[in-house]
C-alpha cells in the first residue's frame, strides 16, 4: 500500500513554526517512503477564513521547498459530510437535535478562502452516540494509548449551520484521501480517541497515528506571539534562506545521529524514520537558527545567493538593477557571506562598496585619518599600480615591503587604509577588500585622502 500523509492547515492565521515543522514531517515521511503528500486545506470556518492566509501558507510552504502532490478545499466538500452524517442517523448512530447554541447562525456564509458558499443549515446538528468502550491505538512515537469513552460526551458531526465539526470532517476526508499515515502535533491526542469512534461507526479502515511533541518557548512554556511563534513569511523576509530554516525544522524532535547538526534535505529523506522522532517537548532556540543560517550562508553558491541580493541593493538605490556590474556584486558576496547572518547582512555590512563617496564617521576619521597620510598613502598606490596580478597575495607582499621600507608597524598603515577605503574600522581581510575593490576604485578612494600639494 503506498503511504499517504495530509497536511491540514487552518486559513485562519499564517503558517507558524509548529505548523511547518509538521508540514515538514509528514512530506519527509512521503519522500522517504515513495508515497504522496496531500495538502488539504481545512476552511469551513468562513468567518474567520482568510484569502491572505492561505496565499501565507501556500507562499511559505513552496519557499521551504514542500511540494505537495494533491490539493483540497474543505469548503467545497460539505456534501460529503452530510451524506456520511445522514448515514449514521439512518443506522441509529447518530441523531439529530436542535440547534446548540445561539450563535451558530444557519445563514448562508462564503468562505473568503475557499471557492464555494458553504450550505445554509436546517437549524439542527447531527450528533454521534458515543458507546461505552475503551478507544485505543498504537502511536508510532509514543506506542500504545488508551482512553475509556465514559468520559467523552456524545460528539456533534454535523452543526446546526451545516458546517461539519473538526474531528467530523477530518475522519471523513482522511478516509476517502486514502491517508495511511495522520502526524500531527500531540495536542491533538485529545481528538484521536473521538475520531477512532467516527471511524468505527462507518467501519471505515482507519490509519497510523503518530504525534509529534511540543515545540517550546527557550524562556519556556508553548510558542505564543511573543514567544516564537513567529510567521514563516517572517523568517523568509528576515533573510534566513530556506534550507537553513528546514534543517532547523529537523531538529525540533528528530536527529540524524553522531551529534551532527547539518544536513541535506536529500540525506534527510534517506534517515528519516518517524518512529525515532523524539518523545519530549522539543525547545525553540532562534540562537541556534541564528547559527544554521550562517553555516548554510558560508557554503551557498553566490551566484544564487545574488539572487536575492540584487533586489536588496537597488531597494537602498545602491545599485540601478537594470544595469550594474554582477561580477562585483558576486566577489563582494564571496567576500562577505562567512560573515552573514542574514541575507540582508550583506547590505549593511558591503553598502559602503557601492557609493562614490565614502562617508567615514568624525571619531573614525579623528582617530584613523587625523594624521597626515598622504605620503603613505600615495607610495602604496605607486605599488599597487605596477602589480600586473591583482590578487591578495600580490597586494599584501606589496604592502608588507613598503611598511619595512618606511620602518613602520602594519596597523599604523592598516587600520587608515580600510577607513579610507570602505568607511569601516572592521571587515573582512584588507588585502582581500583591495583585491575586489580592484584598481581604479582603490585609486580613486585612497586619493581621496592625500593632499594636493603632496600629490
Amino acid at each position: 500500500m503506498m503511504v499517504r500523509v495530509r497536511f491540514a492547515p487552518s486559513p485562519t492565521g499564517f503558517l507558524h513554526i509548529g505548523g511547518s515543522r509538521t508540514a515538514l514531517f509528514n512530506w519527509l515521511y512521503a519522500r522517504s517512503q515513495k508515497g504522496e503528500f496531500i495538502l488539504r486545506i481545512e476552511d469551513t470556518d468562513a468567518l474567520r477564513s482568510k484569502k491572505e492566509y492561505l496565499d501565507e501558507i501556500l507562499t511559505s510552504l513552496t519557499w521551504l521547498g514542500f511540494r505537495w502532490d494533491e490539493l483540497y478545499h474543505q469548503s467545497e466538500r460539505f456534501a460529503l459530510y452530510r451524506e456520511y452524517a445522514d448515514k449514521l442517523v439512518a443506522a441509529g448512530k447518530a441523531y439529530r437535535a436542535e440547534k446548540l447554541a445561539p450563535e451558530e447562525s444557519p445563514d448562508l456564509q462564503t468562505s473568503e478562502a475557499g471557492a464555494k458558499a458553504q450550505p445554509r443549515g436546517t437549524g439542527q446538528a447531527v450528533i454521534l452516540k458515543v458507546p461505552q468502550q475503551k478507544a485505543a491505538f498504537d502511536d508510532l512515537i509514543r506506542g500504545p494509548i488508551e482512553f475509556d469513552t465514559a468520559v467523552i460526551k456524545d460528539q456533534v458531526l454535523i452543526k446546526s449551520d451545516g458546517t461539519p465539526t473538526y474531528n467530523f470532517a477530518c475522519v471523513i476526508d482522511d478516509a476517502l484521501m486514502k491517508i495511511t499515515h495522520v502526524i500531527r502535533g500531540d495536542d491533538h491526542i485529545s481528538n484521536t480517541p473521538k475520531q477512532i469512534l467516527i471511524y468505527e461507526a462507518l467501519g471505515l479502515a482507519m490509519p497510523q497515528f503518530a504525534h509529534l511533541p511540543l515545540i517550546l518557548a527557550k524562556e519556556g512554556g508553548r510558542l505564543s506571539k511573543r514567544k516564537g511563534a513567529t510567521a514563516i513569511s517572517e523568517f523568509r523576509e528576515a533573510g534566513y534562506l530556506p534550507e537553513a530554516l528546514v534543517n532547523f525544522l529537523l531538529l525540533l524532535g528528530w536527529s540524524p545521529g553522531g551529534d551532527r547538526e547539518i544536513i541535506g534535505i536529500t540525506e534527510a529523506i534517506e534517515l528519516f524514520d518517524i518512529r525515532k522522532v523524539n518523545k519530549t517537548a522539543a525547545v525553540l532556540d532562534i540562537g541556534k537558527l541564528n547559527w544554521i543560517n550562517n553555516e548554510y550562508l558560508k557554503a551557498a553558491d553566490p551566484e544564487k545567493l545574488a539572487d536575492q541580493i540584487v533586489p536588496l541593493l537597488a531597494g537602498k538605490q545602491l545599485i540601478d538593477k537594470d544595469n550594474f556590474d554582477r561580477n562585483y556584486v558576486v566577489s563582494l558576496i564571496k567576500l562577505f557571506q562567512a560573515r552573514m547572518t542574514f541575507v540582508g547582512d550583506f547590505v549593511e555590512r558591503a553598502d559602503t562598496f557601492f557609493l562614490q563617496d565614502v562617508p567615514v564617521e568624525t571619531k573614525d576619521k579623528e582617530k584613523f585619518l587625523g594624521k597626515d597620510l598622504s605620503k603613505e598613502f600615495g607610495l602604496f598606490l605607486e605599488r599597487l599600480a605596477r602589480l600586473n596580478n591583482f590578487d591578495p597575495p600580490a597586494i599584501e607582499a606589496e604592502f608588507r615591503a613598503l611598511v619595512a621600507e618606511l620602518n613602520i608597524q602594519a596597523k599604523e598603515l592598516i587600520h587608515p587604509i580600510r577607513v579610507a577605503l570602505t568607511g569601516k574600522t572592521v571587515g573582512p581581510g584588507l588585502f582581500e577588500v583591495i583585491a575586489v575593490l580592484g584598481k581604479e576604485r582603490t585609486r580613486l578612494r585612497l586619493s581621496k585622502w592625500i593632499k594636493k600639494e603632496n600629490g
